[in-house]
């Protein structure tokens, strides 16, 4: 049986925690994000999901990926938006159309989300031209907008 997008399930918390320090280390954020962060997210995310949700690509054997997604609002797009906040494959399951399937989902409004969403949104860093080059054939265009970040405090693990 082929792998599937699914809602991530309460005791799946330790594969994803471990699927998330797997992107951290290929594609490093400028600060490094603690697993109590991303324990947190997906406490939040099961608790208030209004705020988004937590899928991944799963197999009998395991998991195989996952993607955080979170709602925002958009004045501009004229409504709710499907920011896609992460999204990680496996190496050996890349090029098979796992993250193309997900996001074809996604923009079809099935219920991996739930709810219509008015566009669906990602960021890609500058030097990973093989997700950039998949995005743009899926239609995602560059934003004229550039991204600018200004921390209001800092988060601990006791938050």
């Amino acid at each position: 049986m082929s792998p599937t997008w699914r809602a991530a399930q309460p005791d799946e918390d330790d594969s994803i925690v471990a699927l998330v320090r797997r992107l951290y280390d290929e594609d490093p954020s400028p600060e490094p994000v603690p697993d109590a962060s991303t324990r947190r997210t997906l406490a939040t995310l099961r608790a208030e999901p209004w705020r988004g949700r937590v899928v991944v690509l799963a197999e009998v054997s395991g998991l195989l990926g996952y993607s955080l997604l979170v709602a925002y609002w958009s004045n501009e797009l004229g409504g709710e938006t499907c920011e896609i906040d992460e999204l990680y494959v496996v190496p050996e399951e890349r090029g098979r159309g796992h993250a193309t399937l997900l996001l074809e989902a996604l923009a079809q409004g099935g219920d991996l989300w739930g709810r219509p969403a008015a566009a669906l949104c990602l960021q890609v860093t500058a030097d990973n031209a093989r997700a950039r080059a998949l995005y743009e054939r899926l239609g995602f265009v560059a934003s004229a907008n550039r991204l600018m970040i200004r921390r209001a405090r800092r988060v601990t693990a006791a938050d």
